[in-house]
């Protein structure tokens, strides 16, 4: 049986702990952008999203979408999933295309301290002729910075910069220099961090989502 080109699909707002309410919504997905969805959940994983594909169900961003499921034919589906990018070490790091800065600890298992993306890292000091987000990306593109992997949920490559001494001793200097006032709050997690990755786009999503915004708590 060939893959559908296009599946209808429900939705409604994923709440942990009890039965929702909220009103179910329906959407035509292409083929294409309910594996590029999947994929945001599992990676170039096959096995897995061809079980996901058969189930019929599948959380992603706070939301629980649900189709009726069918079996995905082993060749198909890998022909299908050439269309999405693979992870290319080859690529080197090009700060100019870099959006979001992610600090974290190591570990298997490791723990966002602060998710900085490059609007609010522009942001400069008044009589500051640059920015935290340009120093921060001129200490990156001094070192060693190594290619990490591909996000399917960014859509990105990411660069992994080891964090040592001298550089978090730089990072330091330029918070204090640069940052604004809520920013330096911010980089208070620094001490904590043990790397930095680094996400810089490669093409466009191919994903069509209607889902309202979640809203936010402060």
């Amino acid at each position: 049986m060939p893959l559908p080109e296009s599946i209808p699909v429900r939705y409604t707002e994923e709440e942990a702990g009890y039965v929702t309410v909220r009103p179910v919504v329906r959407q035509t997905f292409r083929l294409d952008e309910l594996l590029d969805m999947i994929l945001s959940v599992t990676g170039k994983d096959a096995a897995r999203i061809r079980q996901i594909l058969h189930s019929g169900t599948v959380v992603y961003h706070f939301y629980r979408y649900s189709w009726s499921g069918f079996d995905a034919d082993e060749a198909e589906l890998s022909a299908a999933l050439t269309r999405f990018p693979d992870a290319d070490p080859s690529r080197a790091f090009d700060a100019a295309k870099c959006t979001l800065a992610v600090f974290e600890t190591a570990g298997a298992h490791p723990k966002h301290l602060l998710e900085l993306d490059r609007t609010a890292g522009l942001k400069r000091r008044i009589f500051r002729g640059q920015s935290f987000w340009e120093r921060l990306l001129e200490i990156a593109a001094g070192e060693k910075t190594a290619y990490q992997s591909y996000s399917y949920g960014h859509r990105a490559d990411l660069y992994r910069l080891d964090l040592n001494g001298e550089n978090v001793l730089q990072i330091s200097q330029a918070a204090k220099r640069l940052a604004p006032g809520n920013l330096r709050s911010a980089l208070r997690v620094l001490p904590a961090a043990e790397r930095i990755l680094l996400v810089c786009p490669r093409s466009a999503s191919t994903r069509k989502i209607d889902t309202p915004q979640r809203e936010k708590t402060c």
